[in-house]
């Protein structure tokens, strides 16, 4: 008889208090265990953690790829479930999780996130369905990326099952929180921009705004999402101003 399949999760946290006891608790039905890997937290991040059942760890921060693969290396099982603090896994993808453990896990699976800003359920604007591959074998899929962003390593012979159910996603409390967002990551892409010698023209950041803005509330039914699409537009259109100004510039550190 073969050994029954397990599955750990792997989170990585600063100062996620207000989310990690609800992702912890989604999680409790289909992992093994559950790791919360923290660089940092100032708040009760690690209380509330520990008090939810995780093993707690942490560590000095590594940059996402790097921090997350140290996590992955921790856990007691080779499948792993990769979440976000403020993200939860929906009934329906419980089950279909718990249906693939029973199977016994092979290759790796994906499934759709649904992204929840400032209390909408957003089903357009780029947003929905956002396909994400979340549950993989750690001995041979791992994670890489600068400080921005970090992508799976997936060997090309692996196979993929995309599973039912939704990633359920909690974005942004407010829009406040999403413009002071957009403008980190948008100084974060410029940062590596400029010290890879990049320069644009002086029609550049304004071209892209508007381009960033038709695209996602009108060719991607932005409009359809309402004043939320609208917000979301509008903000992604101000992250990409603020990337190419500040390219154009060439001033950051």
């Amino acid at each position: 008889m073969m050994p029954e399949q397990t599955l750990s999760a792997v989170i990585i946290t600063k100062n996620e208090a207000q989310n990690i006891e609800r992702c912890i608790q989604s999680l409790s039905e289909v992992c093994k265990e559950i790791v919360v890997m923290d660089s940092g937290s100032s708040d009760n991040t690690l209380k509330f953690a520990e008090r939810a059942g995780a093993k707690v760890f942490t560590t000095e921060w590594k940059g996402y790829a790097a921090t997350k693969n140290y996590a992955n290396s921790l856990v007691s099982s080779d499948f792993v479930l990769s979440i976000d603090a403020d993200e939860i896994l929906s009934e329906s993808l419980k089950t279909s999780i718990k249906k693939a453990l029973t199977k016994g896990l092979k290759g790796t699976y994906s499934f759709n996130r649904k992204n929840n800003y400032v209390g909408k359920w957003i089903r357009f604007s780029g947003w929905y369905p956002d396909e994400k591959i979340r549950i993989f074998n750690r001995n041979e899929v791992f994670w890489e990326g600068d400080f921005v962003h970090e992508t799976l390593v997936v060997p090309s012979s692996t196979s993929n099952t995309k599973l039912k159910g939704d990633l359920l996603h909690y974005s942004y409390n407010s829009t406040q929180e999403h413009l002071e967002r957009s403008k980190k990551y948008a100084l974060l892409a410029a940062d590596r921009a400029i010290q890879n010698g990049k320069s644009v023209g002086f029609f550049k950041p304004y071209v892209s705004a508007f381009a960033k803005f038709i695209e996602t509330f009108l060719l991607k039914f932005g409009f359809l999402d309402g004043l939320s699409g609208f917000e979301i537009a509008r903000i992604s259109a101000l992250g990409s101003f603020l990337k190419y100004k500040t390219i154009r510039e060439g001033i950051r550190e």
